[in-house]
């Protein structure tokens, strides 16, 4: 759920500092690339906080091979997407990148939802819930890709 609120959070501070008088965040297309950011940004630091990388690990699906390795690639990627919203000549192709991304990991989830698994100690997010966020996101992606 963190991650959505920093998703909503990112978005709304940005829109309101757009209508403050910032230019480069006047309209709802940079704020939620700013949004979106925040949450890629927070998810990829999972990665390489050591008590939640190898929650991560774990939660990579079992015929998988090198669970580490996909774990540090996919934080990787994840902060360099971060990056790359906020620059807007690279804005839209990261997006459909992080849309890619997220579809692709998205297994992971199903799977560690049927499991049973922990993310720093707690259940992870219940598969509808998941789902419908996962959406939500890949949604946000998409929006910033084939936007204005």
């Amino acid at each position: 759920m963190v991650p959505f609120i920093a998703l909503l959070a990112g978005t709304v501070i940005a829109r309101l500092a757009g209508l403050a008088g910032v230019d480069a965040l006047d309209g709802w297309h940079p704020a939620l690339r700013v949004g979106l950011a925040l949450l890629f940004a927070l998810t990829a630091s999972a990665h390489f906080a050591s008590s939640r990388r190898k929650d991560l690990i774990a939660m990579v699906p079992p015929r998988l091979p090198y669970p580490g390795t996909l774990v540090t690639v996919t934080g990787v990627l994840e902060s360099a997407g971060a990056v790359g919203l906020l620059v807007p000549a690279t804005a839209r192709p990261v997006a459909a990148g992080l849309a890619v991304l997220m579809v692709a990991m998205f297994p992971a989830n199903v799977s560690a939802a049927r499991r049973r698994l922990t993310l720093d100690g707690r259940p992870v997010t219940p598969l509808g819930l998941r789902t419908a966020l996962q959406i939500l996101y890949v949604g946000a992606a998409l929006a910033i890709s084939f936007g204005p």
